[in-house]
């Protein structure tokens, strides 16, 4: 759904989604309860991806709301199989 810009006379702009059949000349402000006329915005164009804007939003959202780890880091704790330079081991059955 589009999202339509309002400028309340006490709050100031404000912006709500509507269908684009259903978008009212007016609404009423949330917070002090003036009404609010629809006001012409410049419409949010983009040319980028959907994994370009994804990687964008998540970036800007980790800047104030980072993501919480509830584990160790990946790589930690884990070691490996020793490795030989054998050239008999070679030919041993491997797991």
């Amino acid at each position: 759904m589009p999202l339509y810009e309002f400028r309340c006379t006490g709050c100031g702009p404000l912006e709500r989604s509507f269908a684009m059949a259903e978008v009212p000349q007016s609404i009423t402000c949330p917070q002090c309860s003036l009404e609010s006329k629809r006001v012409v915005s410049s419409p949010r164009l983009s040319h980028a991806s959907s994994a370009a804007m994804g990687l964008l939003d998540n970036t800007a959202r980790s800047a104030h709301e980072p993501a919480v780890v509830s584990g160790s880091l990946p790589g930690r704790g884990q070691r490996s199989a020793p490795t030989t330079s054998n050239p008999l081991h070679r030919k041993l059955p491997r797991p």
